[in-house]
């Protein structure tokens, strides 16, 4: 890793490591847990802080620990389940803040790192790579990125760390381990929330942005077919009937062969709408009427 000894001091400060506990009764602790860390960056010396929104959701206490070993309850500032990324805030000023650069300055080939919690208080980790690729991704849950930051960087620690240029400054927030050849980490782009941090902050959330239908569902693309991996308990696909192991053959009369494409229609529609699914099960077709529901109530 080439970052130097100087510049490593200098951004490791603006770390910090986050200790969530989510009631168990709230429907994202049979998936997640009760019991979460991250990691996550100081953002603004008035105590903004980004990570990842998978370490939070749900949460009722939220702890922050600096390097200095101080800590400090935090409450979420903000939510974007769409990008993926969640602001938090603790009641102190004047903490040291990284800066944030659009990766759109960044080109494949460049050295990048990654700053991650050991979930220990002030251990912190670092691993160095190179960028190589810049490309949409699409997840087994219904999310997708236009534009996704992945390096040959190992994370080292646990996910919701930045992700740095060799000048110091924020690109990315690391957000899962992929250990693809070339593509070891992904990184949701800081640009996701530059282009719309006032309303985040204003707001809590994207209000601007139209709710886009949600059902609930797990997924895979297997020979060109969608097929159903699995749902989640009380979502708006459970609860039409929807089973896992039914192939999507079309939604609304879509013909469904992507799943990155099965997303972008089904984000034409709007939550509450109800969407016509064709599913192939049991040697036979079948068509299931879903009302589709909005993730974030459902999280909320």
């Amino acid at each position: 890793m080439n970052a130097s000894i100087k510049l490593i001091e200098q951004v490791i400060p603006s770390t910090v490591s986050i200790h969530v506990t989510v009631p168990q009764q709230h429907p994202s602790a049979q998936i997640l847990g009760t019991e979460r860390m991250g990691s996550g960056a100081v953002i603004d010396a008035s105590g903004y802080i980004l990570t990842v929104n998978y370490v939070v959701i749900g949460a009722s206490i939220l702890r922050v620990h600096l390097l200095d070993n101080s800590r400090y309850e935090a409450e979420i500032a903000a939510q974007d389940f769409a990008s993926g990324l969640a602001v938090l805030k603790v009641p102190v000023a004047g903490l040291p803040a990284l800066p944030l650069q659009p990766s759109t300055a960044l080109r494949l080939g460049d050295e990048v790192f990654l700053i991650a919690s050991t979930g220990e208080g002030n251990g912190r980790r670092i691993n160095g790579g190179v960028l190589t690729s810049t490309a949409p991704f699409d997840a087994y849950w219904e999310y997708c990125l236009e534009r996704a930051l992945f390096c040959t960087a190992m994370n080292p620690g646990l996910g919701g760390g930045p992700m740095m240029d060799l000048t110091g400054r924020m690109v990315g927030v690391v957000s899962l381990n992929l250990n693809e050849i070339g593509k070891f980490s992904l990184a949701i782009p800081v640009e996701y929330f530059l282009d719309h941090r006032e309303e985040l902050l204003r707001y809590g959330r994207r209000v601007s942005r139209p709710s886009r239908a949600w059902i609930g569902m797990y997924s895979y693309t297997l020979r060109d077919h969608l097929v159903i991996a699995g749902l989640l308990p009380g979502g708006p696909g459970d609860t039409a009937g929807l089973k896992a192991g039914d192939v999507v053959l079309a939604i609304d009369d879509y013909e469904v062969r992507d799943r990155k494409k099965f997303y972008e229609h089904l984000w034409t529609r709007r939550a509450g709408e109800t969407i016509l699914f064709r599913v192939f099960r049991n040697n036979a077709v079948h068509t299931i009427a879903v009302r589709s529901g909005n993730v974030e109530e459902f999280f909320g």
